[in-house]
């Protein structure tokens, strides 16, 4: 994930708690028009948020597969250097998992 989709994530979560959290927290000193008010306002921003992290979650996945795509053509066009990396990978989990 991006440093900008996880800071994006982050506040559109943030804004939803805040925008909850003053529902919950004013509700039981409101009239009955004001809570009507209060929860339009928390159904808005729970649907902005829906469609926000949805945005964001196929960005996430378009990344994913590029980066699985390019992969995927490093592996072919370079096979042994890529049996290499995977072989000091191994080396160095396994002196990791040895110490424990």
């Amino acid at each position: 994930m991006s440093k900008d989709n996880a800071d994006h994530l982050r506040a559109e979560l943030k804004s939803l708690a805040d925008t909850l959290e003053e529902v919950l927290s004013n509700s039981s000193d409101k009239s009955k028009e004001e809570l009507s008010k209060l929860r339009t306002k928390a159904e808005q921003a729970l649907r902005d948020s829906r469609h926000r992290l949805g945005e964001t979650g196929d960005a996430l996945a378009r990344q994913t597969r590029e980066a699985a795509a390019r992969t995927d053509e490093y592996v072919r066009e370079n096979p042994w250097a890529s049996v290499g990396i995977g072989a000091a990978v191994g080396v160095v989990l396994g002196v990791l998992l040895s110490r424990r």
